[in-house]
């Protein structure tokens, strides 16, 4: 199984800019020294009191340069933002310096307010989706080529440089919505999962449509390259693991309850029932309810028993730790939680 953790370069309590740069790229240099599979960067804009990872691909290429042994992966890149000839240029330019440690993350975001700030309609973001990962992907092929979209008119382009690795990264794609699971299903991609606004039953029954349309289309295999990226807490005991994280969850579930409520009903977003019941859900959750279906806290022990669960109920293939998603956490605290990752749960399952 796959480990890794997902970084937000969160800024610090008390803490600036420069701080939360320098805080996890030490816990990035940690995860090389310590043998973790991967670490994950996300996108986050507009959040200036909360994180700093608004350019994840310009980091990636630090990443690259500072690591020999670490893959690194963009968990997700929203690609209606950006211009896909420019990431795909700046993904290969990444496969490239990592020499083939590069991961390709894509979605398209459920933070709707980021679209508003852009100018940029969300009912678009499936279509925008879609045509920006055809247009990566012929563009990697190497061959000249034209493109005429909806939102995109592209005229005898040819990349430089070309990826790494070939034909491409692996590109695996978010879903976070339940109309997502069954179309990825069908495309054939690997697949990202979040217990934020769904809980472990909502993500089993999402993943029989996505093995069954993948079976469907007749691809290889039964769709079983799953990652699943959740809020991890690991201290010696349950009951430490237990009450350290709990007001720094509680605030960054209240963040998704809050970006949640903002996009209820608009253009573009899941089915507003769906949606509301979701909403209703986070904004009644206790923290005894967290801990049963939102989180991974406890001691090794209690972590390898639920990873085992995971395994065994989601068939996934790979983890991604968010090791301080709240923000508040004490950097001792959380190196001590990647300490125990690594050393005593990550070789249960290698």
């Amino acid at each position: 199984m796959d480990f890794g953790i997902n970084t937000d370069f969160t800024i610090p309590h008390g803490g600036n800019h420069l701080s939360a740069f320098q805080a996890s790229m030490e816990e990035v240099d940690m995860a090389e020294e310590m043998g973790l599979d991967t670490v994950w960067l996300g996108e986050a804009h507009f959040r200036p009191n909360r994180s700093v990872l608004s350019a994840p691909i310009v980091v990636a290429s630090s990443i690259a340069t500072r690591t020999k042994r670490l893959r690194v992966g963009l968990a997700v890149q929203v690609l209606p933002m950006i211009h896909p000839l420019r990431i795909a240029e700046e993904s290969a330019t990444v496969d490239q310096i990592s020499e083939g440690r590069f991961e390709f993350g894509v979605g398209r975001s459920g933070n709707v307010r980021a679209y508003d700030v852009m100018g940029i309609d969300y009912s678009e973001s499936k279509e925008r989706f879609q045509e920006a990962l055809d247009i990566i992907q012929q563009a990697w092929s190497g061959e000249t080529f034209s493109y005429e979209g909806k939102y995109n008119h592209i005229t005898n382009a040819t990349l430089s440089p070309l990826p790494f690795q070939k034909p491409h990264p692996k590109i695996r794609i978010a879903a976070s919505s339940d109309d997502s699971f069954g179309r990825i299903g069908r495309l054939g991609y690997p697949i990202f999962l979040g217990l934020r606004t769904m809980d472990v039953e909502d993500l089993k029954t999402n993943l029989q449509e996505y093995r069954e349309e993948w079976k469907k289309a007749g691809h290889p295999g039964d769709g079983g390259d799953i990652n699943v990226r959740f809020p991890m807490y690991i201290a010696p005991s349950d009951e430490e693991a237990i009450e350290e994280p709990q007001g720094s969850i509680e605030a960054f579930f209240e963040r998704q309850r809050e970006l949640l409520d903002y996009s209820l009903g608009r253009p573009g977003t899941q089915d507003s029932k769906v949606r509301q019941a979701r909403y209703d859900r986070l904004a009644n959750i206790t923290y005894e309810d967290l801990l049963e279906t939102r989180v991974v806290f406890g001691s090794p022990e209690r972590v390898k028993d639920r990873l085992v669960q995971f395994q065994e109920t989601l068939g996934i293939t790979g983890i991604t730790a968010e090791l301080n998603p709240g923000g508040f956490l004490p950097k001792e605290a959380v190196q001590r939680s990647l300490k125990l990752l690594t050393q005593e749960v990550m070789p249960a399952f290698k």
